[in-house]
């Protein structure tokens, strides 16, 4: 999508602090984290939400669940642990409409549910 700032920055249109990037995913940090390791883990195909998932895009959702292991060793939180995060629609406060998910971490979460 030509207005997404979400494939905007996958594309490297906009700058972010890359984490980790391959063939289908990318992931930068968060500009605004709510812990110590706040990354945001994206397909680099505009998929909207979950809704949205079907066969032609189920591959780019399955390589971002491949990665998410590979992204909490980078940040140091795949021993101690980290928390994964998605909005789903406007009711969940999806912001920027372009799936994502958040890994949280590097820090004790508590039984806090809500970003």
């Amino acid at each position: 999508m030509e207005d997404c700032l979400f494939c905007k920055i996958a594309n490297g249109e906009i700058n972010s602090e890359k984490i980790y990037e391959n063939d289908y995913v990318y992931a930068f940090s968060d500009i605004n984290p709510v812990a110590p390791v706040h990354v945001l883990v994206i397909p680099k195909k505009h998929i909207e939400n979950l809704n949205d998932i079907n066969d032609e895009n189920i591959e780019y959702v399955t390589e971002i669940m491949k990665s998410i292991k590979e992204i909490a060793k980078i940040t140091n939180v795949y021993e101690s642990g980290y928390r994964l995060i998605t909005n789903n629609g406007d009711d969940a406060d999806q912001v920027v409409k372009h799936i994502h998910f958040h890994l949280v971490g590097g820090k004790f979460l508590g039984e806090k549910i809500i970003l």
